[in-house]
C-alpha cells in the first residue's frame, strides 16, 4: 500500500459522526404514545412509548428502506432529484401509516409526521465524535460531506455539536453519494488531488464511492455502520476517532 499523504480529510456524517438510527427512533416513539393512562398512574414529563421495542424496529427499518431505495433511484437517474427533507418527508409519512399515527383516535398530533421528519435533524453524536473531530481539526483541514440537505446539515451540526472548516450537501451535486458528483464536491473546495483527500466513513459502500474517484479512505468502525467485506481494500481501518488520530499520527 503506498504511503499515505493527507492534507485534508473528509467526513460522512450520518451514521459515520451522529448515531442516526437512535434519533430516528426517538422521533418514532414521540409518534406513537402510549393508550391512556389508568386514573392512579402518575403523570410522566416524557412520552410513554405504545410500541414495543420489535414494533420500534419495525417501524425504523421502514423509512430506512424508503429513504436507501429513493435515494438509489435518484442516482441511477430513475426519478428526478429531491432533497433528502422531502424524502424524509416521505419516509416519516410511510411509518406514521403503518403506525397508525394518522388515526385521530391513536392519539398523534396533527403535526405528527412533520415532527418525525424533523427528528433526522436530531441526531446525537457519537461519544468520541466532539473531541476527535477537535483533535484532527489542529492537523487537518476538516469537511463534511453528507447526503443531508444545506438546511438538514446545518440543524443537524449544530445540534450535534459538529465543527467543521467546511460543510458540503449533496444538494449541491443534485444527487446523491455514492455518485461521484458528490465526492468532487469535496475534491473542487479542497483543491487538492483527490489522493491527498482522506474520506472518513463507517459504510464501506460510502467509502468505495470515494476510492472510485481517486480518494484515500479510512474506514470506522460503528454499531450501525456497513461493514468492509473481505475484498474491500482501505487505506486505514480504525475502531474510533481516537484511534484514527493516532494513526494519522495526530497527537
Amino acid at each position: 500500500m503506498a504511503e499515505l499523504t493527507i492534507e485534508a480529510v473528509v467526513f460522512d456524517v450520518l451514521g459515520t459522526l451522529v448515531d442516526e438510527p437512535a434519533g430516528l427512533r426517538a422521533g418514532i416513539r414521540v409518534l406513537t404514545p402510549s393508550a391512556s393512562p389508568s386514573p392512579s398512574a402518575s403523570p410522566s414529563p416524557s412520552p410513554s412509548p405504545s410500541l414495543d421495542d420489535s414494533g420500534t424496529e419495525r417501524l425504523l427499518l421502514l423509512w430506512q428502506q424508503h429513504i436507501e431505495r429513493e435515494q438509489g433511484r435518484i442516482v441511477d437517474g430513475d426519478r428526478p432529484y429531491l432533497p433528502s427533507d422531502a424524502l424524509n418527508r416521505e419516509a416519516a409519512e410511510i411509518v406514521a401509516r403503518a403506525a397508525g399515527a394518522e388515526d385521530p383516535a391513536a392519539g398523534a398530533t396533527p403535526d405528527a409526521v412533520a415532527s418525525l421528519a424533523r427528528a433526522a435533524r436530531r441526531l446525537p453524536p457519537w461519544p468520541d465524535t466532539v473531541a476527535g473531530l477537535a483533535r484532527l481539526a489542529e492537523r487537518f483541514p476538516l469537511i463534511g460531506l453528507s447526503n443531508a440537505s444545506r438546511t438538514a446539515l446545518l440543524e443537524l451540526n449544530a445540534h450535534a455539536g459538529l465543527r467543521w472548516h467546511q460543510a458540503l450537501s449533496a444538494e449541491d451535486a443534485r444527487t446523491y453519494k455514492p455518485d461521484p458528483e458528490v465526492y468532487r464536491l469535496a475534491v473542487t473546495v479542497a483543491g487538492l488531488p483527490p489522493e491527498r483527500l482522506l474520506m472518513v466513513a463507517a459504510h464501506a459502500w460510502d467509502l468505495r464511492g470515494a476510492q472510485a474517484l481517486g480518494l484515500r479512505t479510512a474506514y470506522v468502525a460503528r454499531p450501525v455502520g456497513d461493514p468492509p467485506t473481505s475484498s474491500d481494500r482501505f487505506d486505514l481501518y480504525a475502531e474510533d476517532l481516537a484511534d484514527l488520530a493516532d494513526q494519522l499520527g495526530v497527537s
